[in-house]
C-alpha cells in the first residue's frame, strides 16, 4: 500500500475528565463516554471484528496459519491515530474469530517504512536463515524508504525473518532484495508453485501507477527473476494495490482447477475510492491469463448529440470563471485528453472531451448544450472525474435575504470582538478574534477561526466565545460555518449555539472541511425573544476548530451551496436528471430514463463547482438512444460491492488448502476521519472464497468463515412464515432489536419498486438494506444511518445487480457490528460490506416495501457473543 497523495491527517485525541466534564456542561449534559471505559467498550467499538486496542490500522499483511496459530499483520501506527509511521502490528487467533493483539512486529526505522506485503512458512529452509529442524518465517514487504536512505522516494521489496513463530523479527541485512527503481512498485504476495521437477517461489507485486502486476520467481527469496506482466486490464481509474494469485476447483472439482488474480483498486472502485477487483483464468508457472478480462462496452446505436471530435464546443455555452490564472475550467475549446499537471485520462470516445482540469482544480464554471429535443428513451454519456453530487440549486455563494449580525464579523481594524461585546473563555479570548486567515468562501475579510487563537493557533485551542443578546426577528437563522465535527459519543464537544435564557436550543458545526457552507436552524418558535450565539470548541486533535461567518436572521431557510461535479439533464429551466463522477480519472457509461420527457425540449448542463480535490468534470459522447448503455465499472468482477473493503488478501499455509481472505474494513476517501477513538479501523470477517460455475464462467462466492458461528447465540426471533409486506416501514418486535447480529431474511419483491429491511434503527436513523426491482440490484442506503457528517463523501448509497432465484426470492445474511454492516446475498455470490456509525442505543429493526406489496418468506435474528477485549481468562 502507499499513500503518495497529500492529505490532511485528523486525529482525535481524547480529553481529560475535566475537558470532558467542561465539555458536557456546555452542551447541557454529560455524555455517557465521560465515564470512563476500558478498551471494548468505546462508542462504535465493533464486538465481532478485529481491531487494535488503539491507533491507526490499514491493510492486512502477512496473513498466514502456522502450528495451529492464525497471524494477522497489519500497516500500523504505533504512535497515532491516522496514517503514519507504517510499521507492522500483529494478532494472533487460534480460530479467526478471538484475536488478541501482540507486540509491535516490524517497525518503521529511520531509513524506511515497513509498507504491505506477506509471510511465507519456509518449510526448507531455501532462504538459509534458519535451519531445517527450526525452519523461518519469512516476511516480504515493501521498503519504503526515506530521504535518509541511499534509496530515497523509491519503494522496493526487502525480508525480514522470524525463528520464534513470528514474534520477533530481525530484518536482513542484504536489503533490498528486489529493487525496479520505481517509486511506485510495492505489495509483495509470495507463495510456493510445485511443479514437476522442483518449485520455486512466486511473487506478485504491483507497479501502482502503470496498473501492471509483475511476477517473479525466486529459489531462495533473495535473489529473483523477472516472470511476466498482467495489466492493464478491467478497472484502471486509480492505482492497482495489493494482488494477490492462489488457485480454486471449481465446485469443488479438483479436476478443473482456475487461478483467481485479485487487484486492489484506488480510487476507481465500483462504490467509488478504494476497491477489490479479480480475474479468474490460468497460471503456467510463468504467466496469468484471465479468462474473465471484459471488453470495453459497446454503446447501443443513437443519435450522437455531442463528441467534440471537431476542436470546438459547436454551439455549446462555455462559461469560465473570470479573474483565473489560465482560461479555466472549460478552455476554449474541447481537450483531447489529460491536461498539465492532470493524471493519465482514459475511456473518452474520438479525439476530444469535455475536461474542466484547465488551470487544475481551482477554477468554476459550466458548460450547456443548445436545447434539443428528446426523441428516444435513453440518454447515455461517458462521465468521470470528481465524485461530488448536487446537493441544491445554489451554486454561488451569495447570501440570503435578511438582517446581517454582528456586521459580518467585519469590526474596524484595531478593535476585537471584545469591543463589540463578546465575551470568553479559556483560549477563546475575544480579543483575539475575529481571524483574517483560514477555511474558504468565507464573505468579506474576517470570521471567527478557534484554529487562530492568540500566540499559538492550533486545533488544540479550547474555551467558549459567547456573543451579545439580540432578539429573534425572523423565522429562520443563516450563516456560513466550516471546521470540524464531534459526535454526541465523542465525549468532545465542536459547536456553534443557540442559547435562549442560557440554554442551549439549537447546535451545529462544520463537516470536518475547510469549506465554510450555508447552514442554519429554523427560530420560528423563538420570535421576540433575545439569544445569545455561543461557539463551542472543547475538542483536541484533527479538524478541532471551527470557522464561522456572515450569521444572518432570515425569512427563508438556509440552502447549501451545492459544490458539485456534474453532468445534468435541464428541462423547463430545471434539473431532471444528474450524474457526477467517481472519483477517477477514467470516463464510464452512465445513463438516464428519460422517456417522461420524449417530445420536451431539454439541455445537458455539466457543471464545475468545486475547487478542491478532484474538483474537476469529465463528459463525452452524449447520445439518444432506444437501450440504456452499461456501466464498465459495474461490469467488472468485484471482491465486494460496497464502501469498505479494501486490501484483501488471503491466508497462506491454510489447512486443508482452503482459501481464506480478509480485508480492510475502510476507503481512503474518509479513512482519517471516522469517529472512533482511541483506534482507527477495523477489519472485515474473514471470508472463504470458493469458485462457482455462472453463466458468465467461474466466479467467487464468498462466505464468513464457519468459525463466526461458534459466536451464535439462542435465535431471539425466528419468523418461518413470513407474509405480506404492504406499503410502508413495519416495526418488527423487540426481539429483533440488537447491534450486534446475525439476520437471514429471505423475501420476494412481488410488486413492490423497493423491499427489504431497516438495521440499527432509533426513529429517526438506520441503515436500509434492500432490492431496487427497477435496477435488478441488492443495495445499502447509509445516508441515514446515524453519523454521517464527519467527512462528505461519507453518506452513500451503495448497490450490487443479483438475479433472483428460482422462486423469485432474494436471500441474504447480515452481520451487524456496532459500526459496520456487512451483506452475503445470493449465496455469496454478491456482497456489500459498509461502515455505519449509529445513533446511540439504535438497535431497532423494520421491514419496508415501496410502490407495491412484497412477501416476507423467512426472518430469523440471531445475537452473536462479543469476541474481542473479552476478560483474560484466569
Amino acid at each position: 500500500m502507499n499513500r503518495t497523495t497529500t492529505r490532511r491527517t485528523h486525529a482525535v485525541s481524547v480529553l481529560t475528565l475535566t475537558g470532558l466534564t467542561l465539555a458536557a456542561a456546555l452542551a447541557g449534559s454529560l455524555p455517557a463516554t465521560a465515564a470512563t471505559t476500558g478498551p471494548g467498550d468505546e462508542p462504535y467499538r465493533p464486538a465481532i471484528h478485529y481491531t487494535p486496542e488503539k491507533n491507526w490500522m490499514n491493510d492486512p499483511n502477512g496473513l498466514v496459519f502456522y502450528k495451529g496459530v492464525y497471524h494477522m499483520y497489519f500497516q500500523h501506527n504505533p504512535s497515532g491515530n491516522t496514517w503514519g509511521n507504517m510499521s507492522w502490528g500483529h494478532a494472533t487467533s487460534k480460530d479467526l474469530v478471538h484475536w488478541k493483539e501482540q507486540p509491535l512486529a516490524i517497525a518503521t526505522d529511520a531509513e524506511q517504512d515497513i509498507f504491505s506485503g506477506s509471510i511465507v512458512v519456509d518449510k526448507d529452509n531455501t532462504s538459509g536463515f534458519g535451519t531445517k529442524e527450526n525452519p523461518p518465517l519469512i516476511a516480504v514487504f515493501t521498503s519504503a524508504y526515506k530521504d535518509a536512505s541511499p534509496h530515497r522516494g523509491l519503494q522496493a521489496q526487502s525480508l525480514a525473518y522470524s525463528l520464534d513463530d513470528g514474534q520477533t523479527w530481525t530484518k536482513y541485512s542484504g536489503n533490498p532484495v528486489l529493487n525496479r527503481n520505481s517509486a511506485n512498485f510495492r505489495d509483495p504476495k509470495v507463495f510456493w508453485y510445485d511443479k514437476p521437477g522442483g518449485g520455486y517461489w512466486v511473487m506478485t507485486a504491483v507497479e501502482a501507477t502503470e496498473h501492471k502486476v509483475v511476477l517473479y520467481k525466486s529459489a531462495n527469496l533473495k535473489d529473483w527473476t523477472a516472470l511476466s506482466e498482467f495489466g492493464p486490464a478491467n478497472a484502471t481509474g486509480g492505482q492497482w494495490e495489493c494482488p494477490d494469485l492462489f488457485p480454486l476447483a471449481v465446485d469443488g472439482d479438483t479436476n478443473n482447477i482456475k487461478w483467481v488474480m485479485v487487484v486492489n483498486i484506488n480510487p476507481g472502485g465500483v462504490a467509488g475510492g478504494s476497491g477489490g477487483q479479480y480475474f479468474v483464468g490460468n497460471f503456467d508457472g510463468t504467466t496469468f491469463t484471465s479468462e474473465s478480462t471484459k471488453p470495453a462496452q459497446t454503446i447501443p446505436d443513437g443519435k450522437v448529440l455531442a463528441g467534440f471530435n471537431g476542436g470546438t464546443y459547436d454551439g455549446w455555452n462555455v462559461s469560465n470563471e473570470p479573474g483565473n490564472w489560465k482560461n479555466g475550467p472549460f478552455g476554449g475549446s474541447p481537450a483531447n485528453g489529460s491536461l498539465p499537471g492532470q493524471s493519465p485520462v482514459a475511456g473518452f470516445g474520438g479525439s476530444g472531451l469535455i475536461n474542466s482540469f484547465n488551470d487544475g482544480d481551482w477554477p468554476l464554471g459550466s458548460v450547456q448544450s443548445p436545447a434539443f429535443t428528446v426523441k428516444d428513451d435513453y440518454l447515455n454519456f461517458l462521465v468521470g472525474g470528481g465524485k461530488h453530487p448536487r446537493v441544491s440549486g445554489k451554486l454561488d455563494n451569495t447570501p440570503p435575504a435578511g438582517e446581517l449580525k454582528f456586521d459580518g464579523f467585519e469590526v474596524p481594524n484595531g478593535t476585537s470582538l471584545a469591543d463589540a461585546g463578546w465575551t470568553g473563555t479559556g483560549d477563546l479570548t475575544p480579543n483575539s478574534q475575529p481571524a483574517t486567515s483560514g477555511g474558504d468562501f468565507y464573505i468579506g475579510a474576517k470570521r471567527i477561526n478557534t484554529f487562530e487563537t492568540g500566540t499559538a493557533p492550533g486545533d488544540d485551542r479550547r474555551g467558549t466565545l459567547t456573543s451579545p443578546e439580540f432578539p429573534i426577528t425572523k423565522n429562520f437563522m443563516s450563516m456560513l460555518v466550516g471546521g470540524g465535527n464531534r459526535s454526541a459519543d465523542s465525549g468532545q464537544t465542536l459547536a456553534v449555539q443557540l442559547l435562549i435564557n442560557g440554554q442551549v436550543v439549537r447546535s451545529l458545526a462544520g463537516d470536518n472541511s475547510g469549506v465554510l457552507n450555508w447552514k442554519g436552524w429554523d427560530v420560528s418558535e423563538f420570535a421576540g425573544q433575545n439569544a445569545q450565539l455561543r461557539v463551542v470548541d472543547q475538542a483536541t486533535g484533527g479538524w478541532g476548530h471551527l470557522t464561522l461567518d456572515h450569521v444572518m436572521l432570515t425569512d427563508s431557510a438556509a440552502v447549501p451551496r451545492s459544490d458539485e461535479e456534474t453532468v445534468n439533464l435541464v428541462v423547463n429551466g430545471q434539473v431532471v436528471r444528474t450524474t457526477t463522477g467517481n472519483d477517477s480519472e477514467t470516463l464510464d457509461w452512465a445513463s438516464w430514463d428519460v422517456k417522461e420527457f420524449v417530445g420536451q425540449q431539454a439541455q445537458i448542463k455539466v457543471v464545475d463547482n468545486n475547487r478542491f480535490g478532484w474538483g474537476h468534470i469529465l463528459a463525452d459522447e452524449f447520445t439518444l438512444s432506444a437501450k440504456p448503455a452499461r456501466s464498465n465499472l459495474e461490469a467488472y468482477d468485484w471482491l465486494d460491492y460496497g464502501r469498505d473493503y479494501y486490501a484483501s488478501v488471503s491466508f497462506g499455509n491454510m489447512p486443508d488448502n482452503k482459501r481464506v481472505m480478509l480485508g480492510w474494513m475502510n476507503n481512503w476517501d474518509y479513512a482519517n476521519d471516522i469517529p472512533t477513538s482511541p483506534w482507527r479501523s477495523a477489519m472485515a470477517l474473514p471470508r472463504e472464497v470458493n469458485l462457482t460455475q455462472t453463466p458468465d464462467g467461474p466466479r467467487l462466492t464468498q462466505s464468513a468463515v464457519k468459525q463466526v458461528d461458534k459466536l451464535d447465540e439462542k435465535a431471539s426471533y425466528n419468523d418461518k412464515k413470513g407474509g405480506p409486506i404492504p406499503v410502508g416501514a413495519h416495526q418488527l418486535p423487540a426481539a429483533t432489536s440488537g447491534q450486534v447480529q446475525q439476520v437471514d431474511i429471505t423475501f420476494a419483491p412481488g410488486t413492490a419498486k423497493k423491499s427489504g429491511i431497516t438495521v440499527l434503527g432509533d426513529g429517526t436513523s438506520s441503515t436500509t438494506i434492500g432490492y431496487d426491482a427497477t435496477t435488478g440490484k441488492i443495495f445499502v442506503d447509509r445516508t441515514k444511518s446515524g453519523n454521517t457528517a464527519f467527512h462528505p463523501a461519507f453518506a452513500s448509497i451503495e448497490d450490487a445487480p443479483v438475479t433472483l432465484d428460482k422462486n423469485g426470492n432474494i436471500t441474504m445474511r447480515l452481520y451487524l457490528d456496532h459500526s459496520s454492516v456487512e451483506v452475503f446475498a445470493q449465496g455469496g455470490r454478491r456482497t456489500i460490506t459498509d461502515q455505519v456509525f449509529p445513533n446511540a442505543g439504535a438497535d431497532k429493526m423494520a421491514i419496508f416495501a415501496e410502490g407495491g406489496t412484497a412477501q416476507l418468506k423467512s426472518l430469523t435474528v440471531t445475537p452473536l457473543e462479543k469476541a474481542m477485549f473479552l476478560p483474560e481468562k484466569k
